[in-house]
């Protein structure tokens, strides 16, 4: 479509220029990123993904996104968030002819057509109060954790929703160093050839914590610049703090082993080796004050990873980072409403393409797509 649209215009010639854009607009809008010569990557909004969901289902707030190996997307909501109005048709008796609440999890493919869905509270297992992150391990099974006050706990199902494994329980933590219990973990990924379970936790505890991916017992631990945490209260937005603030929002895996973690309040992002050694960091709008700057990141799709992306949530946007640097290229996205644009963009994820997909919690209740162009 994007190709269709350059010969389009080429051959109207500046004066249908215009016209060829409004023709190609219901596709692909607002192409954003990186200025003129800066070599970032660049990226338009897909209006038309996904497609309209069956059954009368609504989303919540969208608190998590994942691309498996299949190039699916999956992503999680919080049936919770509905307001009486967005969810009318579940009401008794009805209030309106719209709209249910969609099951938690849901699976598309890169067009936007939902493949299945599932979720909730089911028997052996705890479902979070607050759901919050996902993630598609390489064997294909689904983590998800919650980030309520009482949700310390992990579950790994399969992909047509099998109950597997839970690491934690509800009720409260027991602090950020216990081996045993989660403190409200944000995100996770799976270190496939060490077959290790990496988790930002998160809302309550202030680290990184390593399990095995099939049994969940314990291995390692660390805090900010790789040592021992400590719970004891700390000031926000210091990127010099020695320890995490909450929430350590994500943890990512990059092919040259290295892991990257969102210390979202403190507005950095910390680079360790696989086994809790500090490395750098980096520091973004270091006076953004709300909710921090650095909310989730993805490196890009290529194979030495030259990018990382990074979803900002307070101020809605994405960052592209040259990686080996930490400078920043260039962004896409503003706050608002429109296609395109963000209200708390929270999760990101990346497929073998380049597309990248976006989730909004808060009032922004949606996922997007944005292709990468040239």
């Amino acid at each position: 479509m994007l190709q269709q649209c350059s010969r389009v215009g080429r051959w109207l010639g500046a004066l249908g220029l215009v016209a060829a854009l409004i023709a190609c607009a219901p596709m692909v809008q607002r192409v954003e990123g990186s200025p003129a010569g800066s070599g970032g990557p660049r990226y338009a909004v897909d209006a038309t993904w996904p497609k309209p969901l069956p059954n009368n289902w609504i989303l919540g707030q969208v608190a998590g996104i994942s691309v498996a190996r299949d190039d699916t997307i999956w992503l999680i909501h919080r049936p919770l968030t509905l307001t009486e109005d967005e969810k009318g048709a579940a009401l008794s008796p009805p209030r309106s002819r719209c709209c249910v609440a969609a099951p938690p999890v849901l699976q598309f493919d890169r067009q936007g057509n939902l493949l299945r869905a599932w979720g909730g509270k089911g028997s052996g297992y705890d479902w979070p109060a607050n759901e919050h992150g996902i993630y598609i391990d390489p064997k294909g099974d689904v983590w998800l954790g919650g980030n309520a006050a009482t949700d310390h706990m992990l579950l790994k199902f399969t992909p047509e929703g099998k109950f597997l494994l839970q690491i934690g329980k509800p009720g409260a933590s027991k602090g950020s160093n216990d081996p045993e219990q989660l403190g409200r973990p944000a995100n996770m990924e799976v270190d496939a050839q060490a077959n290790e379970l990496y988790v930002a936790d998160g809302y309550g505890n202030r680290r990184v914590i390593v399990f095995d991916a099939s049994t969940g017992k314990y291995k390692r631990h660390w805090g900010a610049y790789g040592n021992r945490p400590d719970d004891a209260k700390i000031p926000d937005y210091n990127p010099e703090s020695a320890q995490f603030g909450n929430p350590v929002h994500c943890v990512r895996l990059t092919r040259d082993e290295y892991v990257y973690v969102c210390d979202r309040m403190n507005n950095r992002m910390q680079v360790f080796r696989r086994n809790g050694q500090f490395v750098r960091q980096f520091v973004y709008d270091p006076a953004t004050r709300g909710s921090g700057s650095v909310w989730d990141m993805i490196p890009t799709e290529d194979p030495g990873q030259r990018y990382l992306l990074i979803a900002d949530g307070t101020n809605n946007e994405v960052k592209i980072v040259l990686r080996e640097t930490g400078a920043v290229m260039g962004s896409f996205g503003r706050p608002g409403r429109q296609a395109g644009d963000f209200h708390w963009v929270h999760n990101i994820a990346i497929d073998s393409q380049g597309s990248v997909y976006t989730s909004e919690v808060d009032t922004g209740k949606r996922a997007q797509r944005f292709v990468r162009v040239p």
